[in-house]
């Protein structure tokens, strides 16, 4: 989870089909004492190859790995590890196109990690807000504007309970994050103005690299969608200065730059070409 959240794609890809096999094993193995720890290990393992299969535009796989996680997960019968899943569940469904069940979903995991606990932990806190926050982008790409925006708002709620950007269980979620899913939603909802008017308040170089350069493709979303082709390509060779594999790699980062070289602006830059042939596109 360390490496996904540095970006180092081909380190986490190098270690996950063993990841995999040994927690497996581990789960169908352990003794009775040992099994709910394995249990956990075996949920997290699935989910860190859900996460970075998303990335890659693996969705079928994406979604077998978060759904043989959340499986895990419940045999566990811990709240923060089923919540943690949930997340990677709504993940997978987003990616293959299944926004309304993606966006019922997270409303499903809000509703059962309020029944499981009165008093939130920072941990719990971080992940009910941060399974909150791809729920609003699914019920956004769905056309679900009030969804959308009542997500948000609970998941702001919970970013402030929290007081400040945190880092529980690898959820990267605090008022910063709340703010990012800001934008995302509002490019999925079509309001660019809005999107672009939020870019300037939010600074994202504190949060893990992969979270920070995710929302710099956003930005580059943002400038595309208004022409602002020479932004755009800057905002894009900044991002893979800080995080070559996955600009090079992430199937958001891929379809930008083909779209950015169909523009007029795009097809006369050399710095555009340059990155399409580093990243095998030409």
């Amino acid at each position: 989870m360390a490496a996904y959240q540095h970006s180092r794609y081909g380190q986490l890809l190098a270690r996950l089909p063993a990841l995999l096999t040994q927690t497996q094993l581990a789960a169908r193995e352990a003794r009775e004492e040992e099994r709910p720890n394995a249990d956990r290990l075996a949920a997290l393992a699935n989910q860190s190859a859900a996460m970075l299969l998303t990335k890659l535009g693996e969705a079928d796989l994406a979604w077998i790995a978060a759904q043989r996680g959340l499986a895990a997960a419940e045999r566990t019968a811990d709240p923060t590890i089923i919540g943690s899943l949930f997340r990677s569940v709504i993940h997978a469904l987003h990616s293959q196109g299944r926004f309304d069940e993606a966006a019922t979903m997270a409303q499903h995991a809000s509703r059962y990690l309020q029944d499981q606990h009165a008093d939130l932990s920072p941990t719990l806190l971080s992940i009910h807000g941060t399974l909150l926050l791809p729920g609003a982008v699914a019920a956004a790409r769905a056309h679900n504007r009030a969804d959308a925006m009542d997500y948000l708002r609970r998941a702001e709620q919970m970013a402030d309970a929290l007081g400040a950007d945190a880092n529980h269980l690898w959820t990267a979620f605090g008022p910063t994050n709340v703010r990012i899913h800001r934008v995302t939603a509002a490019m999925a909802l079509g309001d660019v103005p809005t999107a672009l008017d939020l870019i300037p308040g939010i600074t994202a170089v504190h949060l893990p690299v992969e979270r920070s350069v995710r929302h710099s493709l956003e930005v580059v979303n943002a400038y595309r969608a208004r022409n602002k082709v020479d932004e755009a390509i800057s905002e894009l060779l900044t991002a893979e200065r800080r995080a070559a594999e996955q600009v090079h790699a992430h199937v958001m980062s891929r379809q930008l730059v083909h779209q950015l070289r169909g523009t007029a602006t795009g097809k006369r830059s050399r710095l555009l070409a340059d990155l399409a042939r580093r990243m095998s596109i030409i």
